[in-house]
């Protein structure tokens, strides 16, 4: 190797500063967007349970509502001149098929929220695996008691009918594709389909104060209004799971945040990391 060859060696070792000034800018550009990702996610998740809590209530505090009135009309009805002594009325003449509806319907609203705290799903493996499966029994019926109610006993006409088939059938194939899914272990894919499963059933919650402002204005008849009140609470509800669902997916790419996978026996595995997949 003659000088110069030495000479060339040692000059092509030598660290270009640039190259360490671009390293350190994408460090800083991905430390912020990770920084950024978690203050949105903080206020986002408070934002979000704070609508799914209330939504929760207010779907729990229909069935209790509606399982009292069947039961106990007199005490519990709001009698003839009540605005809703029509719905009171239609509900009664079917009142086993509205039971097997809202009973399931309110249970799925009660525990479908501890599916999805971190805390419940990795401390209380067992109790998450069975409340699940409740929610996929307790979907299976609603789903279907919803087809039937629809053409049965529906308020609004084609228009209310329309709505809730076509909200029904997407709240089972949810259902399916999420059972589907954590069947292969796919555990992300199956929070994904859960997530858009419990918003279209947080939207029969969701048309409950849409149909109380349509009450309160009073420009409109139960069958004027009953169908667009479903068409927006389900929609509202959908695309807000549906947003979220793509919101979390981001974030884990930023943040590398890849879920656990899941061992044979459908337990939670922390020794591997599950490939997130495109949608």
């Amino acid at each position: 190797m003659t000088a110069e060859d030495a000479k060339n060696g040692r000059e092509e070792r030598k660290e270009d500063p640039n190259s360490a000034n671009r390293g350190s800018g994408r460090s800083s550009t991905a430390n912020a967007q990770i920084g950024y990702f978690m203050l949105v996610s903080k206020r986002g998740s408070r934002f979000l349970w704070t609508a799914v809590i209330f939504l929760v209530a207010i779907g729990v505090a229909a069935v209790t509502r509606r399982t009292l009135v069947l039961f106990w009309p007199v005490q519990f009805a709001g009698g003839k001149n009540s605005p809703a002594a029509g719905l009171d009325a239609g509900f009664a003449r079917q009142m086993a098929l509205t039971l097997v509806h809202i009973l399931p319907g309110g249970l799925f609203l009660a525990l479908a929220p501890l599916q999805f705290m971190p805390g419940i799903r990795q401390r209380h493996l067992q109790f998450h695996r069975w409340s699940g499966r409740v929610l996929m029994v307790c979907g299976l019926i609603i789903g279907i008691s919803a087809l039937i109610m629809s053409y049965t006993m529906n308020i609004g006409g084609p228009n209310e009918t329309a709505a809730t088939t076509l909200f029904a059938i997407v709240f089972l194939i949810c259902l399916v594709k999420a059972y589907l899914h954590i069947r292969r272990k796919e555990v992300e894919r199956h929070r994904e389909w859960m997530i858009r499963a419990f918003g279209v059933g947080l939207g029969v919650a969701t048309t409950r104060p849409i149909v109380g402002m349509f009450f309160a204005f009073r420009r409109l008849t139960p069958h004027e209004f009953f169908g667009i009140a479903f068409w927006l609470g389900f929609t509202i509800t959908v695309i807000a799971a549906e947003a979220w669902v793509d919101y979390t997916r981001q974030r884990m790419v930023v943040r590398g945040d890849f879920p656990n996978s899941v061992s044979a026996e459908g337990s939670l595995a922390a020794d591997g990391p599950q490939r997130l997949e495109p949608s």
